[in-house]
């Protein structure tokens, strides 16, 4: 059995609006702050670190400070724009 690394991020604040989620992470063992952009349209993402003190804002206006901050984009294949579905291969 191997070992999987797991890195505990609790979930904050999420919101959504036209299309564009934006989600506020911490992590507890480095004490770090995370923003997270999808814009479900063109299925695009970034995700960036931010001072704990400006927490708030980049969560409120993410873009401003990812283009303050180093922003990495993330994979962008594999992203639906349709609604959630559950369906069971029987």
């Amino acid at each position: 059995m191997t070992a999987t690394a797991f890195t505990p991020r609790r979930e904050l604040a999420h919101r959504t609006s036209d299309g564009i989620e934006v989600t506020l992470f911490w992590t507890k063992p480095s004490n770090r702050i995370t923003i997270a952009v999808l814009d479900t349209r063109s299925g695009e993402a970034l995700e960036f670190e931010a001072d704990g003190s400006a927490a708030l804002d980049a969560f409120n206006h993410p873009y401003a400070h990812a283009a303050t901050r180093d922003a990495r984009s993330l994979a962008t294949t594999g992203v639906s724009t349709s609604p959630l579905t559950a369906t069971t291969d029987r």
